[in-house]
């Protein structure tokens, strides 16, 4: 059963197509919660997320299991979680989501497309916290910090967006 929840049912897809997978669930679920929930919700479902795959990471750490493992592939929930909470940072109705002005689509697809760069490349502390975290902290730390540097990103760009758009017009 833990292995299941590691691997989200994904472990006889090859590595990356099963971390693909898993980051666009994940994007469906965060994008559930801000449609029918908020933010608060989004972000506080991540906390316990993260906490619960942190332990459970390091249980299977402590049973034998490979520090590290690509098929382990639940971290990638955390990260969408954080970089979704950052931007759009607010939640809408059904009805109001593919309106492009508010740009809340706009944010999240930034913030997801982010998230797979930062993640894959684990550019300066992110793949530092990847090669030197231990346990559950090292593979579940770098993908809520790649998350967190995406939603941000995201944002600033749409900021700028709006910025541009605004002195143009």
């Amino acid at each position: 059963m833990q292995n299941f929840f590691l691997t989200l049912g994904l472990s006889g897809f090859p590595a990356k197509i099963a971390a693909f997978l898993a980051a666009l669930v994940a994007l469906i679920i965060s994008l559930f919660l801000l449609i029918y929930f908020d933010t608060n919700t989004l972000f506080l479902a991540t906390v316990l997320l993260a906490i619960i795959t942190i332990r459970a990471i390091n249980r299977y750490e402590e049973s034998g299991g490979e520090h590290h493992d690509p098929s382990i592939v639940i971290d990638k929930f955390a990260g969408i979680g954080f970089a979704l909470s950052v931007a759009p940072a607010y939640g809408v109705g059904l009805s109001e989501m593919a309106i492009l002005s508010n740009g809340f689509l706009v944010q999240a697809l930034l913030s997801f497309a982010f998230f797979l760069y930062f993640e894959k490349e684990k550019h300066s502390v992110i793949g530092r916290l990847y090669r030197e975290g231990k346990g559950g902290i090292g593979i579940v730390g770098d993908d809520i910090l790649a998350g967190f540097i995406a939603g941000i990103v995201s944002s600033l760009l749409w900021q700028s967006f709006l910025k541009f758009e605004h002195f143009i017009l």
